[in-house]
């Protein structure tokens, strides 16, 4: 079993375990529907409540994993993000705290299963996954977020819904960079 599969498979199955509803979102998802590239992070996308947060991080073996309670606590309130690391890889995943806005609760609400690295999960939509790459490029200037949704358009691009990503593209303030890039 890959060092990626088994990490995987053991952060879902704790996911799980706490009844946290969760999708692979990022890199893994782009690499999903377009092209791969390395990384060292798994995103995962989680809508916790808190109690099952706190059994979340609690069913964390401290010689397994690397993760801050009061971080995670934190990032529920904020809806933002905290960082568990596994120690025997050196993997890190990324929980976000799924955003209450109208877009993050469609992106969930739209998540599908799939089958990644041999584990069953589950994972942002195509289109989901070119809005949230667009908005990390606005945010950061990124241009590998951008290299990602060309990747994704040359693999699926005949897939996309260009209503529906236009329609939050626009929503999401990130129209112009959506047209930049599947036009260019």
């Amino acid at each position: 079993m890959s060092e990626v599969t088994d990490v995987l498979r053991r952060i879902i199955a704790l996911l799980d375990g706490a009844g946290i509803p969760h999708m692979v979102a990022g890199s893994f998802a782009s690499a999903l529907y377009g092209t791969s590239r390395s990384t060292q992070d798994i995103d995962l996308v989680i809508d916790p409540a808190p109690r099952s947060l706190d059994d979340f991080v609690a069913s964390l073996p401290e010689s397994d994993y690397y993760v801050s309670k009061e971080a995670a606590q934190d990032a529920l309130q904020r809806r933002a993000l905290f960082n568990v690391v596994d120690m025997a890889t050196g993997w890190k995943i990324d929980l976000i705290i799924r955003k209450a806005r109208p877009f993050s609760l469609e992106e969930f609400r739209r998540r599908s299963p799939a089958r990644l690295f041999d584990v069953d999960i589950f994972v942002a939509s195509l289109e989901d996954t070119i809005l949230t790459k667009l908005e990390w490029s606005a945010m950061s200037g990124s241009e590998r977020q951008l290299r990602d949704v060309r990747g994704m358009l040359d693999v699926s691009g005949s897939s996309v819904d260009l209503e529906y990503v236009e329609r939050w593209a626009a929503e999401l303030g990130v129209l112009d960079l959506w047209r930049q890039v599947s036009l260019g």
